[in-house]
């Protein structure tokens, strides 16, 4: 599958700088291939970060760029970097509900489960969706390498993770409350917290860190709550309830305590 495939297919989550810059030059030169060619653009500069700074000639200097590329390039760079300067533009998540509303559109009714990534910054603002892997009817494969490689590429402070059930039934599986522990465990180890993990159905939903599944610290709480929504229970009901991250943190320190 080629590099445009991919995007289009999984998305740009699943291709790494290389390959997006790679899409950017389009085509190669003789003796060296798109992505070629951009591997040498960004160890040229040190990095993505440095071909951010680099003016267009600069960049037109690498062999196999040229001018018109390295304006391309440049160009892109600073769309990015005007979308970024309007942060007011970009929802901040401080629920599960909040959560909800942003990933929702993207999985309730899917045929396939599918994983996807909500990347926030400090101020819980939105840095980044991305669709992380996508399985079969039944289940998909969750790895918190591939979950954390993205957060660090992206500079983010805290992750939540939703994916969703065909069936319908957004009650979590033994398998979810695995993966949504290792994952959490992953996170402190990187100081970037998981703040929740969704399971997403049509018209229905469940978080994980609602239902105790999701351990945070009261670090990690602070400018995160999910007081006042209603979570829909697994079976269609809504429970109305007023969880807070404080009381989770607070149960998890009892928990530890009780085990030393």
């Amino acid at each position: 599958m080629g590099l445009r495939e991919t995007y289009v297919q999984d998305g740009p989550g699943r291709l790494g700088d290389p390959e997006l810059v790679a899409l950017l030059l389009g085509t190669g030169t003789a003796g060296q291939t798109a992505l070629e060619v951009a591997r040498a653009l960004l160890d040229r500069f040190g990095g993505l970060e440095g071909v951010q700074q680099a003016e267009p000639g600069e960049l037109g200097s690498v062999r196999g760029v040229g001018l018109a590329r390295g304006v391309r390039i440049h160009a892109a760079l600073q769309l990015g970097r005007r979308a970024l300067a309007h942060p007011r533009d970009r929802p901040v998540v401080r629920s599960a509900e909040d959560a909800h509303g942003l990933l929702a559109p993207f999985l309730a009714g899917l045929e396939v489960e599918e994983l996807h990534g909500l990347y926030l910054d400090r101020r819980r603002t939105v840095v980044a969706r991305r669709t992380l892997t996508r399985g079969s009817h039944a289940f998909t494969i969750v790895d918190p390498r591939q979950i954390y490689r993205v957060a660090l590429q992206l500079g983010a402070s805290a992750v939540i993770l939703a994916h969703n059930h065909p069936s319908d039934d957004p009650e979590p599986s033994p398998q979810d409350i695995d993966v949504t522990a290792r994952v959490a465990r992953a996170g402190r180890v990187l100081g970037v917290p998981l703040l929740d993990h969704l399971v997403i159905t049509r018209g229905r939903w469940t978080s994980l860190a609602a239902l105790g599944h999701v351990p945070v610290t009261a670090e990690i709480a602070s400018g995160w709550t999910s007081e006042g929504f209603s979570l829909p229970g697994p079976y269609g009901t809504v429970h109305p309830c007023r969880p807070t991250w404080t009381s989770h943190a607070a149960r998890w320190r009892s928990r530890v305590s009780r085990e030393t």
